[in-house]
């Protein structure tokens, strides 16, 4: 008996050991240390998908891996720790509560680009590592790096990029603020240039359905944009640019800490351009000459014993673009406000000018008991004024918007099984002139949400919703929306999702680049309620598998994505006649296809290889066949290289970044009916343009980089059709499937006090 205890003495340990488990309990941190058990927390290895649940007791047990060293364990509301453990082993540790937390303490630098294996959404989060890779000066320029957008060019003139998600335009996109919509209606064409990417602290990109949460207008995906804290930015921040083109750019940043409570940022942010810039030699500039001014205010309140928080901004926004003819003085050549020409115009100009206000709050409260319930309200309000002309043409729009937001999210059972339910309401007032016609509408809608979502690390989350809005001019209408994930094995995670989207098309506002044309506007409208169109209406699916691998010792990740849209009504806009822009409601089908694949991959020591191919089918029934999205490469390579040195004591680096794209042959509205010298074809060849940055990290405080884009120097030969006669019945500055602009160079720096 005494031999067999010895022997069970000696070998027990041995044969827990042999198990290869963490085992253990997770507790509420409390004054005496009671061992109070949290059921439901998270537990899971670091850049896994090796995870599990507390039981009801907070017990746990995890399978052990020599491969991992880092246990993250997270409940909500209250603080995520992660332990080291080297070992099969028994753990006891207590959560801190996030409402007793005096500071957080980063120990990891975030990857500058993150995809999550838990979430049933797919999510890309872009932080500002990643922006830095680039030149990145407003929200529009903040993708250059990234495969999930495309960066389309939108015109000839005014500089102005497109951006393109599952092959749709920008429209389609749900784009908000800290989740509060903000480029819409007035703002739709220029209003990314309105963000200044040093005021971004990170982006999420969801691809395909959103969330309830936010709205009814996501149809393939959503962009967040998450902008600095004035308690968490540097003191004092400046950004100064300029460019090769005669951009030149300031930003500047002020945070000031007011007491434990209130802290506050101003932000400035000024670009101006004065240089005229006419390269290719057909009388137009290049760029336009530009001068913007952007001022906000920000104030941030916490208060971690009452579990308050509250964000307040306030923005001011002047924005003056000209383009044209080089020679083009609005002095003199500019037409007047009934749209005729004044005396001895014969120089074709256009000047967009914008005045934008905005503002918005945000307030949360975490039950300080029941930290993993809680209440936000979300409101904004803004006033857009656009006055602009286009040669003989006038446009103008004056956009207000209200939107508000009460939300609450409880659990049902334990953190498993989660839930947001609240109510939305908006306005929205348009006043536009077109040419000498006014369009006035109010658009006032009203919603009720709620969303469940159940996490389970080891294999199955989803979040499922469902929202009914009525609306003055959509009707009554329904939206679900629901997001599966699934782990079918280690480091695996398959995702799948549909739902449906509802919009207003905003035809003006959206294509305002067809006014640089001698193109005549049809509306051909069926007695619907905006501009006698009904509203768009469409179903996204799609599946996405993200699989983590480790090769030659470092870790990197595949992604395969296949998204579908599918449009049961749309706005077509139909530019196949060079002579006309039409917009009219679907007859027929319409639908977007989108394939992508996705390799990252650290190849080498501080080397990061990003590469992606993404194929596109988009296609429509116009009323004169069906046909492929035009000025849409069907294929389309990515590749982003980026090496850093290893840091310094003194905080000093060396970063390089390189970026290719190469699109694929892109097909052309047609010019059949133009004269022969201003036919295009039916397609355009591929190109591929290469951009660079070089980074010099001094200290923590400064650094300074230089780079270029378009460094092949591929230019679009012609892209003003019928430059020569402006006021001709055959030109048009709206096909434009490559670069105005040849290679460019840039340098700047960044300066901040911690």
């Amino acid at each position: 008996m005494k031999k067999y205890i010895i022997i069970m003495t000696v070998f027990l340990p041995l044969l827990c050991l042999s198990q290869n488990k963490v085992e253990g309990m997770v507790m509420e941190s409390n004054s005496e240390n009671k061992p109070i058990g949290l059921p439901g927390a998270n537990v899971y290895w670091m850049d896994s998908q090796i995870g599990t649940i507390t039981n009801e007791e907070g017990r746990f047990s995890i399978p052990y891996s020599e491969t991992y060293h880092k246990l993250v364990i997270s409940y909500v509301g209250f603080q995520s720790d992660t332990l080291i453990i080297d070992e099969p082993q028994t753990v006891r540790h207590w959560l801190k509560a996030s409402n007793e937390l005096d500071e957080v303490v980063v120990e990891k630098q975030r990857e500058a680009v993150q995809k999550t294996y838990f979430s049933a959404r797919n999510v890309v989060t872009v932080n500002s590592a990643e922006l830095l890779k680039a030149a990145c000066c407003n929200l529009s320029e903040s993708f250059e790096t990234n495969p999930a957008i495309d960066v389309n060019f939108s015109d000839a003139l005014t500089g102005t990029r497109q951006i393109q998600m599952l092959g749709l335009t920008s429209p389609y996109l749900l784009i908000t603020q800290e989740n509060i919509p903000m480029i819409r209606g007035a703002s739709q064409a220029y209003g990314l240039t309105f963000t200044p990417g040093t005021w971004v602290e990170s982006i999420q990109i969801t691809k395909g359905a959103g969330s309830v949460v936010n709205g009814y207008e996501s149809i393939s995906g959503q962009i967040n944009t998450e902008l600095v804290k004035p308690l968490t930015d540097n003191r004092l921040f400046v950004n100064g640019y300029a460019n090769r083109n005669g951009r030149l750019e300031l930003n500047t940043h002020l945070n000031h800490k007011l007491n434990d409570k209130w802290s506050t940022g101003l932000y400035i942010h000024g670009n101006k351009r004065t240089q005229k810039e006419d390269r290719n030699d057909d009388g137009f500039l290049d760029a336009p000459l530009a001068d913007q001014i952007n001022i906000m205010n920000r104030w941030q309140y916490q208060n971690p014993e009452t579990g308050w928080v509250s964000f307040l901004n306030i923005r001011f926004l002047s924005d003056e673009k000209q383009v044209g003819e080089a020679g083009f003085d609005p002095d003199t050549d500019r037409v007047d406000n009934n749209g005729s020409a004044l005396d001895g115009t014969e120089i074709w100009g256009s000047e967009i000018d914008t005045k934008r206000f905005d503002s918005s709050i945000k307030l949360g409260y975490v039950f300080p008991e029941l930290p993993f319930q809680s209440f936000g309200f979300q409101a904004s309000y803004s006033l857009h004024d656009q006055k602009s002309y286009f040669g003989l043409r006038n446009y103008a729009i004056d956009h207000e918007s209200l939107y508000s937001n009460l939300q609450f999210n409880s659990i049902i059972g334990d953190t498993r099984n989660k839930f947001k339910t609240g109510l939305t309401f908006a306005y929205d007032g348009y006043d536009e002139l077109v040419d000498t016609q006014n369009f006035e509408r109010e658009d006032v809608s009203a919603g009720a949400f709620f969303e469940y979502s159940y996490e389970n690390l080891e294999k199955l989350s989803l979040t499922a919703g469902l929202r009914v809005d009525t609306h003055n001019r959509l009707g009554t209408f329904v939206t679900p929306r629901l997001h599966v994930r699934y782990t079918p094995w280690k480091r695996g995670s398959l995702r799948g999702s549909f739902g449906r989207g509802r919009r207003a098309a905003n035809i003006f506002a959206e294509n305002q680049r067809f006014f640089a044309s001698a193109r005549q506007i049809q509306i051909l409208g069926n007695g619907g309620n905006v501009y006698g169109l009904d509203p768009e209406d469409a179903w996204n699916y799609g599946v996405s598998f993200l699989q983590g691998f480790t090769f030659l010792g470092r870790s990197g990740n595949i992604t395969l994505d296949y998204y579908k849209t599918d449009f049961k009504n749309q706005v077509v806009v139909d530019w196949e006649n060079p002579r006309t822009v039409s917009f009219y409601n679907l007859e027929g089908e319409s639908y977007a296809s989108s394939f992508q694949i996705e390799v990252n991959h650290e190849i080498l020591e501080n080397l990061e290889l990003r590469t992606a191919y993404k194929h596109y089918d988009v296609r429509t029934d116009y009323r004169s066949g069906k046909l492929q999205k035009p000025l849409q490469a069907q294929n389309r390579f990515f590749v982003n290289l980026g090496y850093k040195t290893d840091s310094k004591e003194n905080g000093s680096q060396w970063r390089f970044d390189y970026t290719l794209h190469t699109l694929g042959r892109q097909r052309l509205p047609s010019t059949d009916v133009n004269p022969p010298q201003f036919r295009l074809g039916d397609f355009v060849d591929g190109y591929s343009l290469m951009n660079a940055q070089v980074t010099k990290v001094f200290s923590q405080k400064f650094e300074l980089y230089v780079g270029g884009e378009n460094l092949t120097n591929f230019k679009q030969p012609g892209p003003v059709l019928s430059a020569e006669d402006p006021f001709g019945a055959n030109f048009d500055t709206s096909i434009v499937y490559a670069p105005i602009m040849g290679r460019m160079f840039y340098a700047g720096f960044r300066y901040k006090i911690l």
